[in-house]
């Protein structure tokens, strides 16, 4: 349909490690919106792929003996062939290694150098090498702590090419006002509005201490920086900019999805680089929440990382994305459990949508031999408002899927569903058919029909292959994914066909086996010592900034409102201070009391539940996080000596 244009993309992902539930997430959303844009008749680019430069991933090719070429290239197989375990249909797959990604890096760098929005300086600040990104001072806070990942930040200096950011921040605030979709949910727009607001400073955009990156034109001892180079990609994509009707025709649509983490540089640095270039800012930024799992962070230390095709290959692929569309609402963070997906599919999967078409088929089998009844018959009360519901509920959801609401657009479909199983109860088909009733039965199994062709459509971006069989099983030709959804009628599908029950869509899960299974998976599972948990090196004056000093435990009790936290009142021989812990699971209040510690003295103090903890004891735990040991010392030394 002309003029119905629809760019979206996921963040390029770093392919220092292999994918988990966090790319998986971003890119099944992805997926999820662009499989409904086609359905609503747009043409529609689907852009994702990998980032491939930068310090981080020197590191982690030097750590494996690789060159990081040779890193990249066996990582990026992962991705690609993730996505196609998922089933997503992206258009395009950009690695930023490609060399029409360095073209359009190093001509975008001319120009920008050329008006002269790039200027050569010295940098010197606060640097995060495992984010690769300066931070100014004021947001670094007394502790030099990266405000992004929490690890020690290293003051660095160097030659740098700078992109003139301050100059657009009047135009950003401009823009944002005018476009306050601009950045969704809204929650993250102030947060947006209020970092501009406290102004910009141009952005460092190149090293001399890195390597690995496409080269600087004019001046090669300086390689692009990792993040500058990483947000051209969608440019790229458009085929920018030799490609101006490709540009023209998707870049006015362009639609970001990403985790929370990276916001400021795509609502911020990229839009300002857009600016200068003389191209609109993205017409939507969408970020998400992150995934913690079982209500701990995830990490290959703790053994806790999810893995999709794990997830997929134990539970099916429309299962698992289901689950990660429907758990949560998209924005908000979410607890990945497996109990909680074993029991969706055995409630919402296996007893609502497939008992649905399980029970409907039979009756078909059993008493029209087959063959799907055209309608024709004694209409009851009933019937048209089942009629009405479907259509209002097309209605409801693609209003929800529009702003990215999948959660609530799957509630919408969801009580359809639970409504038609109730109008089955009602209108009792299986009497009807045994009294010989086709007058009323045909109308009841037609509706049914009905609902389940409407509800495959609408559940299609989600379930692809679970919305073809309901097709395939009710004789509907073809695939819903390349139905329109303007088209979409009631008694649309009015010609001939018979059903063809098959297997059951969703086996119910046996809660003991599965226990017993997955206790036997756990069991087998060795979580090894993670590279990417590693920190920072870190220079003599670094450590000796923290005050470690001896403790002697005078008192526990569990913090209120809480299962993992002590409060736990401590003597420094000097002074009675008191710290919370976390390590209520793993020691009672008796076998803590009157034990001598090793505590971090000079931590800044936090509050948690409502108790000022001053200082944070050390402990050592297991790769599996079941087993914790507390640091003490060996002989009897005075209360508050330090410790070097």
């Amino acid at each position: 349909m002309p003029g119905k244009n629809f760019y979206i993309t996921t963040p390029i992902y770093y392919v220092n490690d292999v994918p988990h539930i966090g790319h998986a997430y971003t890119t099944i959303a992805a997926d999820v919106m662009a499989r409904y844009k086609r359905m609503c008749g747009f043409d529609v680019m689907f852009a994702t792929g990998t980032d491939e430069h930068g310090q981080k991933i020197q590191q982690a090719a030097d750590r494996k003996g690789m060159t990081a070429q040779e890193l990249v290239d066996s990582v990026v197989v992962n991705f690609r062939n993730l996505w196609e375990v998922l089933r997503i249909t992206n258009t395009d797959f950009i690695r930023t290694t490609e060399p029409r990604h360095a073209r359009v890096v190093q001509y975008i760098f001319q120009r920008l150098m050329d008006q002269g929005d790039i200027y050569k300086g010295s940098y010197e600040g606060w640097y995060c090498v495992p984010c690769e990104t300066y931070f100014p001072e004021s947001q670094v806070g007394d502790g030099k702590l990266c405000p992004d990942c929490g690890r020690p930040l290293q003051n660095m200096t160097e030659e740098s090419y700078f992109f003139r950011m301050s100059r657009y921040e009047k135009p950003l605030l401009d823009h944002y006002e005018k476009n306050r979709d601009a950045i969704l949910p809204h929650s993250r727009y102030n947060e947006v509005l209020s970092f501009i607001k406290g102004g910009l400073r141009d952005q460092s955009i190149s090293r001399t201490s890195v390597t690995w990156g496409i080269p600087l034109p004019g001046d090669e001892r300086h390689v692009i920086y990792v993040w500058f180079d990483a947000l051209i990609n969608y440019l790229t994509v458009c085929g920018y900019p030799e490609k101006e009707d490709l540009v023209g025709k998707f870049w006015p649509t362009v639609n970001h999805i990403m985790a929370k983490d990276i916001i400021r540089f795509h609502c911020i640095v990229w839009p300002a680089m857009l600016l200068a270039l003389g191209l609109n800012p993205p017409a939507t930024v969408f970020s998400h929440g992150w995934w913690t799992v079982e209500g701990d962070k995830m990490s290959k230390s703790r053994g806790n990382v999810v893995d999709p095709f794990e997830m997929t290959d134990l539970y099916g692929v429309d299962a698992f994305r289901y689950f990660l569309m429907r758990e949560i609402p998209f924005g908000l963070d979410g607890d990945f459990s497996e109990r909680a997906l074993v029991g969706r599919v055995n409630s919402d999967l296996a007893n609502d949508q497939g008992n649905l078409l399980n029970r409907t088929l039979q009756m078909i089998e059993n008493f029209t031999g087959g063959a799907v009844p055209s309608g024709q018959g004694t209409p009851g009360e009933l019937d048209g408002m089942i009629r009405d519901m479907t259509l209002a509920t097309l209605g409801s959801y693609r209003a929800k899927m529009d702003v990215y609401a999948f959660d609530e657009a799957l509630k919408d479909v969801w009580t359809l569903i639970k409504r038609a199983n109730k109008y089955i109860d009602e209108t009792m088909p299986w009497k009807l058919g045994k009294e010989g009733n086709l007058e009323r039965l045909g109308p009841v199994l037609f509706t049914l029909c009905e609902v389940l062709r409407f509800t495959a459509a609408m559940t299609s971006p989600f379930m692809p292959g679970t919305a073809r069989k309901i097709f395939d099983q009710t004789g509907i030709p073809g695939d819903p994914a390349e139905l329109l959804l303007d088209e979409l009628e009631w008694g649309g599908a009015t010609a001939e066909r018979r059903v063809s029950k098959k297997d059951v869509l969703f086996p119910r899960i046996d809660l003991k086996v599965w226990e017993k299974q997955k206790a036997e998976r756990d069991a087998g599972k060795t979580a090894g010592p993670d590279p990417g948990d590693h920190e920072p090196e870190v220079t003599i004056e670094d450590f000796r900034k923290i005050e470690l000093r001896v403790a002697q435990v005078l008192k526990v009790e569990p913090v209120p409102k809480s299962d993992k936290l002590y409060r736990i009142d401590l003597d420094l021989g000097y002074e009675r201070r008191t710290i919370v812990s976390g390590i209520r699971e793993f020691r009672s209040p008796e076998e803590l009391e009157g034990r001598k510690i090793i505590v971090i003295c000079n931590l800044k103090p936090a509050s948690l539940r409502g108790v000022v903890s001053n200082g944070m004891l050390l402990a050592a735990e297991t790769a599996d996080g079941k087993s914790l040991a507390l640091l003490t010392v060996d002989s009897d030394i005075a209360l508050g000596s330090r410790v070097h």
